[in-house]
Order: C-alpha cells, then structure tokens, then sequence
C-alpha cells in the first residue's frame, strides 16, 4: 500500500509518515519546499515529491496542511485523484476542510479527520481521534477507519463536522486563547525564573500550558483561532467571566465569590464523576502537555 503525505514535511506529517512506515507501508512526502522535504527524508528514509500529481498514484493520500492552503492544495489535488483512493485530511479544523473537500474532489473517497494530539506521542494507545463523515459512503469508510485505529489502541468519535468545530472552539480554541492571554500576563512580570522555581504543581502547570502553545508556529495558531466558527463566542463569555471574577476580588465580596465558586463545583461535580481527582492528576498532565509540545 502506498501512502502520500501532503505537507509531510511538517511535524504531523512526519509523525504520520513514521507510523505508516512502521506498519510497513510505502511512504511518499508531497509539499513545497524542497529543503524541508529533503530534511525530512533524511530523518525518514522515505521518497519525497514537490509535484502534487505523483500523489495521485498513491492508495491513500493524507493531507496535512494549513487550513488556510486546505482549500488551494484541495484544488491542485482534484485533476490527480482516482477513484479508489482514500483521501483523509488531519486539519485541526472540519467544517471549511470537508465542505473543500466536496467541492473539488470527484473521484476518490473523502473523509473528514481529526487526530487529536500533538506530534509527541508515542504511539496511537489511548490518543482521541474524531472522523466526521457527512453521507452513507463516508460512513462505511469512517466505520473501517475507526475498526483500524481502534487496533492500534487509539479512542475513536464520530460525529458531524459542524459538532466537531463547536466542541473544537473550546477544547482547542478557548484553551489556547486563555494560555496566549496568560502568557501576555506573565511576560510583563519580573523574577519569572525565580517564581518558577518556587512555584506549585498549579502554577508549573499554568506555565507547561504556556509553553506547550507559544513554543509553537504562531501562524498555525493563528489560523486555528481565525478557522473555529463560535470561537469568538466563547471568548466574549470566558472576558465577561474574567471581569466579573475580577470585580468581585476589587470590591473584597468574600460572600459573593464563596457562594458562587460553590455553585461552579456543584454543576461540575453533577456533570463528572470523576471531579475532585483532577489535583492528584495534575503531576501526569504536566508530563502529557511536556511530551505533546516535544517534536520527535
């Protein structure tokens, strides 16, 4: 089986190009720049290509790229694509990919997918993967895409690309916009050094969280934020919150803040039974945000 990666010289591209290579599959690294291809396959020991139409002869084609050159790589895809191929894309975002995808692609078969962790991972053993088929075909396909993963240990969802983009917002998009604002916070501070190293498990967490987003490429986040549809929502609610958190603090309303951080765990303990365990937790999260954020 032949595997094309487009935009494999990237850190997803190259993580996917290793775990296909260990499954024995013949490996094909499609993009732009020939320098990062040629590191690449240095590092891989694989063919590379900076023709898109040498992916048409592949079996599978997986696309890695930017959502912002989905739509522009989609359309440079199309004229080479056959029939009985299987083309995925690992974009953070589903909804403007898929809809690319129906566009433009007219023989092969699509799929929406979403690995949900960072070029870190050891392995596909308990990582979250969403598939977001639209139609009865894709929904065979994600069903023998989700048999497959699910052997290799990874925890497979189905469901639509526009649920994905709306849960998305938050896991990832809201996630990462609170650690870009604490950053912005942190940075105007002094003795950064020192705090950290009389800091606790909850603040060497906050800034793992930090480093694990500003360490990265500042256009892929960027596109990330600019690409989840209800995002700005959840950033407006999140402001508010901060502001009314923080008028409790100035105006010293130890009633009001007692009562209503009580209210906040009692829906959170009634929505996960697990809550109260996150602090013994803590210690392990560190560790997983320090091996997601590590490029391999």
């Amino acid at each position: 089986m032949k595997v094309a990666i487009i935009g494999g010289s990237g850190k997803m591209g190259r993580w996917f190009a290793r775990f296909f290579l260990k499954e024995g599959k013949d490996v094909l690294l499609v993009g732009r720049s020939k320098p990062k291809l040629e590191k690449a396959s240095r590092r891989l020991n694989v063919a590379i290509s900076t023709d898109i139409e040498e992916a048409g002869q592949a079996d599978l084609i997986l696309i890695s790229v930017p959502v912002d050159n989905f739509e522009e790589t989609i359309k440079r895809l199309s004229p080479h694509t056959h029939p009985d191929q299987i083309i995925l894309d690992i974009t953070s975002v589903k909804m403007l990919p898929v809809e690319a995808m129906h566009r433009h692609i007219k023989r092969g078969r699509i799929l929406g997918t979403h690995p949900v962790f960072g070029p870190g991972a050891r392995s596909l053993v308990n990582q979250n993967f969403v598939l977001t088929p639209t139609d009865e075909q894709e929904n065979r396909l994600a069903e023998k895409v989700r048999s497959y993963l699910e052997t290799k240990g990874a925890r497979v969802r189905l469901m639509t690309p526009l649920k994905h983009d709306d849960m998305m917002a938050i896991i990832l998009g809201l996630a990462h916009f609170i650690a870009i604002a604490s950053a912005d916070s942190l940075v105007s501070f002094e003795r950064l050094k020192e705090m950290e190293s009389i800091g606790g498990i909850t603040y060497k967490v906050l800034l793992t969280l930090v480093e694990s987003v500003i360490s990265e490429d500042p256009e892929l986040y960027a596109s990330l934020q600019m690409n989840l549809p209800n995002l700005p929502n959840f950033q407006e609610r999140f402001q508010k919150s901060c502001r009314d958190w923080a008028e409790l603090v100035k105006q010293k309303d130890r009633q009001q803040f007692t009562s209503r951080m009580k209210a906040i765990r009692q829906k959170l303990e009634a929505n996960n039974p697990d809550f109260g365990k996150s602090y013994d937790n803590m210690y392990k999260f560190a560790e997983v945000l320090k091996k997601d954020e590590t490029a391999t």
